[in-house]
């Protein structure tokens, strides 16, 4: 039942039941949030704002008693038309675009102008969706973030906000926040420092959070820091949106961080905070730092590590060898290369392996060579993979002393994964596992084609960005993808439907093993070690139920244990339907 609101300027409103999604009377779902409402409560303007204002817009779905009720009678076209007739519509304009990059630009205005149709393309079509809203077209949109910005979205906190980030976060008009993503934009991608044009990540990472856990977009807010730039295309750039400065660094940018971390836990007690695309030597200092005093994880190292994880326990069904078989070698030696062998470990132990026996099969080979305890330039983050064998610098070199049975690249250096270099894998393994995950395609460091015929077929392979089918040998295979997109926002509706204090290690370890676990043998028939997109949502909710499970199990949630737990994480997933007023 909607009433009117004598102080809101003849506006409508509906109490709100932010944990079931409805409205008590009537089942009906959030419309609006107003910074001047009580708590629970919602606001629904009237007249030519319903129609502005994304959250609540239904666009020609508005019904005629409803045009009459919100006094938008003659503002829309007569018809009156399904969500299911509107998406027909968008899908034939999204096939019209000639590019990736302008499919992203039209989603984005689809998402500024109606929110629950712009999920429910994105659910309906999620194969088709994942790799413009995110990877790896997210890339290009973020390079051109200053040229195609339309409509403000999330939160931008500048190091001028210093000794006000507070009063500039209680700016955002919703306090129910659960998930917040937030970068500096330093190590974009692939693609390295794209300062405040990074916000084009925690957008679309938040629309994950949403089209594939099912976490209410009202609840979400993206947020960039922004300590200046080093790019100086960016710092000549008229349209670059950032402060035109260099970056901020050492004890000021730590205090800035701090600062930001702080005011966080004050305004928002609820979220999780998401480190995303900050440079290597920020991203592990600072997940140390904040990760056993906030409710924080960095999708970069914990996320990629899960993700890969997985493709290595769905690997070894193909393989014919578990994981304490394997021998890896990782090309590149960044936080996200070493939070993926240092999860492997965790992994290997689990399973009963010696630690020291478990280290001694993760080796890294970085810019200046292998990395082995004889060189004294190792960051500290690469010392204890820091074997005892003479130095080498050629790849094909490192695979033949080194035998690999799994070969990743996380490098973000494109074709170096060369003809030798899998040849070489190939001649070792019957099933050479390659994983070129650097992101986005440019930057991966070979293809799929390339793999499956340098090594006739025998190769098991997967990316960070998505690749066709390739035939080779009269053989269709299937590429997975190794897309965070399946971890972290189970992960995140896990820790949100747990209340968990903490975001743990093992958690990871059990949305990795549940990830594994949903790939058929139809996939890994297909060389897909990864399951299909489409059944991304299931996943989602799996690895939500795992995780909260390990929360309640660690003593890290402040949530009671809830029976029924499946049924419980499925009742919290936002699903885009129009709400009714009447």
């Amino acid at each position: 039942m909607l009433k009117k609101s004598e102080d809101t300027g003849g506006a409508f409103s509906a109490l709100y039941d932010s944990k079931t999604g409805k409205t008590p009377d009537s089942e009906r779902y959030e419309v609006c949030m107003s910074s001047e409402t009580k708590a629970g409560e919602r606001e629904i303007p009237r007249g030519i704002a319903v129609i502005h204002d994304p959250r609540i817009n239904k666009g020609t779905a508005f019904t005629s008693a409803e045009r009459k009720l919100l006094g938008i009678s003659g503002l829309l076209p007569p018809k009156v038309m399904t969500q299911e007739e509107q998406a027909v519509r968008i899908m034939e304009a999204f096939h019209t675009k000639s590019s990736d990059l302008s499919k992203y630009i039209y989603l984005t205005g689809l998402h500024d102008r109606n929110e629950a149709l712009y999920y429910y393309v994105l659910m309906h079509h999620v194969e088709e969706m994942l790799p413009i809203v995110y990877t790896p077209t997210v890339g290009e949109g973020c390079k051109q973030f200053g040229h195609i910005y339309r409509r403000p979205r999330g939160l931008y906190v500048t190091y001028e906000d210093r000794g006000n980030i507070e009063a500039v976060l209680r700016n955002w008009p919703n306090r129910d926040i659960e998930v917040i993503v937030v970068t500096d934009g330093e190590r974009i991608l692939g693609l390295g420092d794209l300062g405040a044009n990074g916000m084009g990540i925690p957008i679309g990472k938040l629309s994950l959070y949403t089209a594939l856990a099912g976490i209410d977009p009202a609840l979400c807010l993206p947020i960039t820091l922004d300590v200046g730039t080093n790019n100086q295309e960016f710092l000549d750039d008229p349209l670059y949106i950032g402060k035109p400065h260099e970056r901020i660094q050492g004890d000021d940018y730590d205090d800035f961080v701090e600062e930001f971390v702080m005011a966080v836990q004050k305004v928002f007690p609820s979220a999780i905070l998401q480190f995303e695309d900050f440079a290597f030597h920020n991203a592990i200092r600072l997940l140390a730092k904040y990760r056993d005093r906030v409710t924080m994880f960095n999708d970069d190292i914990q996320g990629t590590a899960a993700v890969t994880l997985a493709g290595l326990l769905s690997a070894s069904r193909l393989t014919g060898q578990d994981l304490t078989k394997q021998q890896i070698l990782f090309f590149g030696a960044g936080a996200a290369a070493t939070g993926i062998g240092q999860l492997i470990v965790e992994r290997m132990v689990e399973m009963g392996m010696d630690r020291d026996e478990a280290m001694g099969r993760i080796w890294f080979r970085d810019s200046k060579g292998l990395v082995v305890k004889s060189r004294d330039d190792l960051a500290e983050h690469k010392i204890p993979f820091a074997h005892d064998h003479p130095p080498l610098e050629d790849l094909k070199d490192i695979i033949t002393r080194v035998e690999p049975t799994a070969l990743i690249g996380v490098s973000g250096q494109g074709q170096t994964f060369t003809e030798p270099v899998i040849c070489e894998m190939g001649r070792l393994n019957d099933r050479p596992i390659i994983l070129a995950l650097s992101n986005p395609t440019s930057k991966s460091e070979c293809t799929a084609e390339q793999a499956y015929s340098w090594t006739k077929g025998r190769a098991v392979f997967a990316s960070g960005s998505p690749f066709n089918p390739v035939e080779v040998e009269g053989r269709k295979i299937v590429p997975g993808q190794g897309n965070n997109a399946y971890i972290f926002p189970g992960v995140g509706l896990g820790v949100m439907a747990s209340r968990a204090t903490r975001v743990t290690d093992r958690m990871f370890i059990v949305a990795a093993t549940t990830l594994a676990g949903f790939v058929s043998q139809d996939s890994l028939d297909s060389g897909c070690i990864y399951p299909p997109i489409v059944s991304i949502r299931d996943v989602s909710a799996a690895i939500a139920v795992a995780v909260a499970e390990e929360a309640w199990a660690s003593g890290v949630a402040d949530g009671e244990p809830r029976r029924e737990l499946l049924s419980f994480v499925k009742a919290l997933m936002y699903q885009p339907e129009y709400p009714i007023y009447a």
